[in-house]
């Protein structure tokens, strides 16, 4: 996947009080999340980081999920 042209302003969210910041929760509940592994998150210079577009696209992913198997059940 290319990457190159994708930065769009405001979209890097560096740090954990920036990602809890995004999602309307604390510092604490963000670090669970993303050491769950339930963030797409990456490190840049050893602090956390992840791209808000990406975080969105992953919670609607899973949002569609969950309201397909409840569909099906």
């Amino acid at each position: 996947m290319d990457h190159s042209n994708d930065n769009q302003p405001g979209d890097l969210l560096m740090g954990a009080a920036a990602i809890a910041q995004a999602l309307g929760i604390t510092r604490r509940q963000a670090y669970k999340l993303i050491y769950a592994g339930d963030l797409p998150t990456f490190k840049l210079g050893g602090t956390v980081s992840a791209r808000r577009s990406s975080i969105l696209a992953t919670l609607a992913d899973r949002e569609a999920a969950a309201i397909t198997q409840r569909a099906a059940a």
